[in-house]
């Protein structure tokens, strides 16, 4: 109904019929058959033929009907009333951080509460009972997490040190383990390589090139170094980039970043006196011979100009 009352409003002269509706009580009773007359002179009127056709063709009931919806509508008003919000795109809303589970953690500390105060038996210290149940606080905390595993053992540890269990320096002396910290920084290290390479294989060199002079004066030997750290990191890069040797892709990327990293490795190992074993060797050398000493400090402001501009050109 208002697809045809659309069109005649268009194309056929007529009013536009939004809606049949019953008309009202006190509206004046139709004179349908004077409305009837009045519209046929309006069609014969009409200048548009189709709608003479159109118009003409409808049965006499229905064309009634038609007038009637068109004749007690035609005087109202219509407003359409568009929402702001309905046409924006609704942003989702942010999810706020809740903290810590509550009941996840009062189960850790209730734990390490009632074994704190569990009488302490014949033949064993007071500080070992109470690191039992620091620990056993911390499992519990790492089986129902209230929190992620890392925040969990830093807070033991914490607690262990503020209740005077352990001294600080027993309490940290893990970190103090190269080995710890070397697997980390494989992990910084990757992570790095990552986003480098999500940028270009350029990046990825000089992410490896500087992580390597960045290790190279607390490692005083190349060979550990470029070949026990950086090299199996290089071949990995290459063997995932599918670059092999051997089988003709290995100028694809495996060739390039291989003689960047080899030629870098000797650059980083000159500029300070501990990254390598010949440096102190040759600062000893030069005092036996003509009484100058050279000292880390020396060298490294001797080299950093030469070995960063040099760190910079190599891989390009």
């Amino acid at each position: 109904m208002v697809s045809l009352a659309l069109t005649s409003s268009c194309n056929l002269g007529f009013r536009s019929i939004p809606l049949c509706r019953s008309r009202s009580a006190k509206s004046p009773p139709l004179n349908l058959k004077s409305q009837f007359h009045s519209h046929q002179n309006r069609i014969s009127s009409c200048p548009n033929p189709l709608s003479k056709q159109l118009l003409g063709a409808l049965p006499s009931n229905i064309f009634l009907k038609l007038q009637n919806c068109s004749l007690s509508l035609s005087n109202r008003k219509f407003t359409v009333r568009a929402s702001a919000a309905s046409a924006a795109p609704v942003a989702p809303a942010s999810e706020p951080w809740h903290g810590a589970a509550l009941k996840p953690l009062m189960a850790s500390i209730a734990t390490g509460i009632i074994h704190w105060f569990v009488p302490v038996p014949n033949g064993v210290a007071k500080n070992a009972c109470q690191l039992l149940a620091i620990f056993l606080a911390t499992i519990v905390g790492i089986i129902t997490q209230p929190l992620p595993l890392g925040a969990v053992a830093l807070m033991g540890l914490g607690a262990s040190v503020l209740t005077k269990t352990l001294t600080f320096a027993a309490a940290f002396s893990a970190f103090g383990d190269p080995i710890p910290w070397l697997i980390a920084l494989a992990f910084f290290f990757a992570r790095g390589f990552y986003k480098d390479w999500t940028c270009s294989s350029l990046g990825l060199g000089y992410s490896l090139v500087f992580s390597e002079a960045l290790l190279a004066p607390a490692i005083p030997s190349v060979s550990a170094r470029a070949g026990g750290i950086f090299l199996p990191l290089v071949k990995s890069l290459c063997v995932a980039c599918g670059s092999n040797a051997g089988d003709g892709t290995e100028n694809r990327l495996g060739a390039w970043l291989m003689l960047t990293c080899f030629q870098t490795s000797v650059v980083s190992s000159s500029m300070f006196l501990t990254a390598m074993a010949a440096n102190p060797l040759s600062a000893n050398l030069t005092y036996n011979t003509i009484k100058q000493s050279i000292g880390w400090t020396d060298l490294a402001k001797a080299a950093i100009v030469p070995g960063l501009i040099s760190l910079l050109v190599v891989p390009n």
